[in-house]
């Protein structure tokens, strides 16, 4: 059972009162330069939810575990639960992979639409093994970020762009495009109850030029739903995710997979929400459960306006060194 980690000055404890958080999670409270005050009550602010999942492949089982985070999400007062990579399954190979898929419009997330209905909160679905149009043609998927309405309307979907094929000693080989398709476009950000949303998922994380696009294109929350292997995980996971929030002065929020899926695979954990400062204001350990965080877009656009690195940036020079690494 874990308990709370809580660091904060006295000016942003205020944020956390009266609010019941599951006791699977830990909560990290903001860390603020001390000129930069919230620029809004608690109040004021929406409350968003991290949730954190061991998928398998057994996917009523992992429905079921998603849908109780979300309904406690909603009970606590979100607007908005992210749900990681692979909510709907982790297969043990990727035929198996391909036999589980489905189309947007199949059973399954229809039941998510439902819960999003019956919970009254947008989704973050964050890795949707996807037969797309071109099944037939190709045998192949794709790995689809789907975004809720309270509705259970879709009102987004971005297929991952950038396919993890990498060997990593210790953590065995990823071969993502074994199965998937890569996306073929990056999409606009999306105006949520919670601020201006730009989808990406996992391995993305690692392109910042993605990142910043989505920024420049308006966005104020980032996020990367991921399942972050044993190897990396320790040592990338929080560093990238802290990096991408400084350099796009976003909001960053990571849903991840944890524990063990199956005899093969196993997912490290440690979802967390990022302010645009870097600090790490939410967090979950190794286990299922959930974090939440409050969204401050005032302090965002504040911290903008004194520290405005997008009015320097110089794209005139960025793209024309051109030498091959």
């Amino acid at each position: 059972m874990l308990s709370f980690l809580v660091r904060a000055p006295h000016h942003l404890s205020l944020l956390w009162r009266g609010l019941r958080i599951p006791q699977r999670s830990v909560l990290c409270a903001q860390s603020r330069p001390r000129a930069m005050a919230n620029s809004s009550s608690s109040w004021e602010m929406p409350l968003v939810a991290v949730c954190q999942v061991t998928s398998t492949p057994d996917k009523q089982q992992n429905f079921k575990a998603c849908a109780e985070l979300v309904r406690e999400a909603a009970r606590l007062g979100a607007c908005l639960a992210f749900l990681p990579e692979a909510f709907d399954f982790i297969a043990r190979d990727p035929a198996e992979t391909l036999h589980l898929s489905e189309p947007l419009g199949g059973t399954l997330l229809g039941e998510y639409a439902q819960l999003a209905r019956e919970c009254g909160l947008w989704l973050s679905l964050g890795g949707f093994h996807e037969r797309g149009h071109d099944w037939e043609q190709t045998q192949k998927i794709y790995n689809c970020h789907v975004l809720l309405d309270s509705e259970g309307s879709v009102v987004a979907t971005y297929r991952k762009t950038h396919l993890c094929d990498v060997e990593i000693p210790g953590q065995g080989p990823m071969r993502e495009s074994n199965s998937t398709m890569p996306g073929p476009r990056l999409e606009l950000p999306v105006r949520t109850p919670a601020g201006r949303v730009g989808l990406a998922i996992c391995y993305d994380m690692r392109f910042p030029e993605l990142s910043l696009a989505l920024a420049q294109a308006g966005a104020e929350i980032l996020t990367y739903p991921s399942a972050f292997g044993s190897v990396t995980g320790p040592a990338h996971w929080e560093v990238l995710l802290r990096a991408r929030a400084i350099e796009t002065q976003c909001y960053v929020v990571a849903a991840a997979q944890c524990g063990r899926h199956h005899e093969k695979r196993a997912s490290y954990g440690h979802s967390m929400v990022v302010d645009p400062w870097g600090t790490v204001v939410a967090c979950c350990s190794e286990g299922p459960g959930l974090c939440l965080a409050r969204i401050d877009l005032g302090y965002l656009r504040q911290l903008r306006q004194h520290l405005p690195v997008f009015q320097h940036r110089r794209p005139d020079l960025y793209g024309n060194l051109g030498r091959p690494l």
